[in-house]
């Protein structure tokens, strides 16, 4: 064979090479991240399952906070409903001390 025809298979070979082991260390990086997400997908699992917990607790106590809040304001303020206090008469705070003329 000659020279300049084993030069350009050699280049061709050398850029087919470096292509292959680019998408080889490529999908070995990608399986080696697949494997690790899915070991810690329990733990990650797990902690989502904590926070959803948390959140639908707050939500809870929010919601029987309001309840509360509505049902009081239903039933209405104690001053509402107990009877008017009888008004002072002009007499009754001369006789217990009151000072006329002031």
């Amino acid at each position: 064979m000659e020279l300049p025809l084993i030069a350009v298979l050699l280049a061709v070979g050398l850029f087919l090479g470096w292509g292959v082991g680019v998408q080889y260390a490529r999908a070995k990086r990608g399986w080696t991240d697949y494997k690790a997400a899915q070991r810690a997908v329990p733990g990650a699992r797990k902690t989502a399952w904590l926070l959803v917990r948390a959140v639908t607790t707050k939500v809870g106590v929010i919601a029987l906070l309001l309840v509360g809040a509505v049902a009081y304001a239903a039933v209405g303020p104690d001053h509402d409903r107990a009877e008017p206090a009888p008004s002072p008469s002009p007499s009754s705070s001369a006789t217990h001390g009151g000072i006329r003329g002031r």
